[in-house]
């Protein structure tokens, strides 16, 4: 009998085999970003939803996978799934209405990806986009961040500004009143004052 289970887990395992997240999946194929994110597969009175059979055609259209190739990763099993965490748009980092007080992604506008607790630490994902911060990270790599871990010289933080533009930098020193930066890739140093950072956050890993 197919379960609920096996056929999402599926779908998530489709997507790793092709690079994606469950959102790339989903733009990829047409779809809304949040298609599959795991609050969409139980509806908010605890019955389970399927994707539909449209959705489905979409994902292996877009992918050029066969439905035998779907289905063979329904037959893996219904394996443990890992931790999951918030995944934003790079847009949608520079939005402080999607945040919390505490640099956390709030509300339902974005998706999830699957990635280990990181030592207690609170992270969320960014999906990067465009050329800004090329060659060190392209179009499409994911950066796992955390609001909440501590940064010390030479370590690579993603910064909003109280303007909302978003960038990843090199810290360089952090005094009671400024950031001092170091671009990534032209080397430019730059000081923010702490006054207008709205949060700094350490770049803990990256999937490219």
């Amino acid at each position: 009998m197919l379960t609920h289970g096996q056929i999402w887990t599926a779908i998530d395992r489709l997507a790793e085999r092709y690079g994606l997240t469950a959102s790339g999946l989903a733009r990829r194929a047409g779809l809304d970003a949040t298609s599959f994110n795991r609050s969409k597969r139980v509806s908010p009175d605890g019955r389970e939803r399927w994707p539909s059979t449209e959705s489905i055609a979409k994902v292996l259209n877009a992918t050029g996978a066969s439905l035998g190739e779907l289905v063979s990763l329904i037959d893996q099993g219904d394996a443990a799934r890992g931790a999951t965490v918030p995944l934003v748009g790079w847009k949608d980092a520079g939005a402080p209405p999607h945040f919390s007080p505490d640099g956390m992604p709030s509300g339902e506008t974005w998706s999830e990806i699957e990635f280990p607790e990181v030592g207690g630490e609170r992270i969320f994902a960014v999906e990067v986009s465009g050329s800004a911060h090329a060659p060190v990270y392209r179009d499409g790599d994911v950066l796992i961040v955390s609001p909440t871990a501590g940064v010390r010289k030479g370590d690579r933080v993603l910064v909003r500004d109280a303007s909302g533009t978003v960038g990843v930098h090199e810290l360089v020193r952090r005094t009671v009143r400024t950031l001092e930066l170091k671009g990534l890739c032209d080397d430019n140093d730059s000081s923010l004052p702490l006054a207008h950072t709205d949060y700094v956050a350490r770049v803990m890993w990256c999937k490219q």
